[in-house]
């Protein structure tokens, strides 16, 4: 049964490969292994529901992609979040292609009658890509060494928008940003 649905911007194939070496060299150090073990992809999340009907959405997110172009993306610092699963992130710039995507995004699910929850909103977001999640306390510090080690920043641009189910992670579907639908 699913616990929920994610709508994820996907990566460029460098900068997807940048991120997946960060978590090649956490997992190699016993940090943490889990992004790996549920065979998710990096990602920022840009909206999230328990309740996303997957039929109704595609041909939104579809239409929504088509409008777009890929979006710059620089991973300029390594953070954490103080929450119990302790997970550490890549932060991107917030540059106005990144929070226009998103903002846009949130109308057209809004206008679908879909409830953007608060921590989406995007007078609320924080754009993130995650890089080890339930990392244990004790290896925390050791996390961000290994990510402060990476040669920031690491640049790209966002390419894909895909809509996922979880857990386990599986894609329902993903389309190329400014790639135009056809009839």
């Amino acid at each position: 049964m699913s616990q929920g649905y994610a709508i994820e911007l996907y990566f460029d194939p460098a900068l997807e490969n940048q991120v997946l070496k960060a978590w090649n060299v956490l997992a190699r150090r016993q940090i943490s292994t889990q992004l790996i073990e549920i065979e998710a992809r990096p990602h920022i999340t840009l909206l999230s529901s328990p309740s996303l009907e997957p039929l109704k959405l595609e041909g939104v997110v579809r239409a929504f992609a088509a409008r777009q172009e890929p979006v710059p993306l620089s991973f300029f610092a390594v953070g954490s979040f103080p929450v119990d699963n302790n997970v550490l992130f890549l932060a991107p710039k917030a540059n106005m292609a990144l929070l226009q995507l998103h903002s846009q995004l949130c109308d057209a699910m809004r206008k679908e009658g879909v409830d953007v929850g608060e921590e989406f909103r995007p007078e609320s977001w924080t754009p993130y890509c995650t890089v080890a999640q339930d990392v244990p306390k004790t290896r925390m510090a050791e996390g961000f060494c290994v990510l402060r080690d990476l040669k920031l920043p690491v640049t790209g641009y966002g390419v894909d928008i895909g809509l996922v189910e979880f857990p386990p992670v599986r894609e329902v579907f993903s389309y190329v940003l400014g790639n135009p639908v056809e009839g």
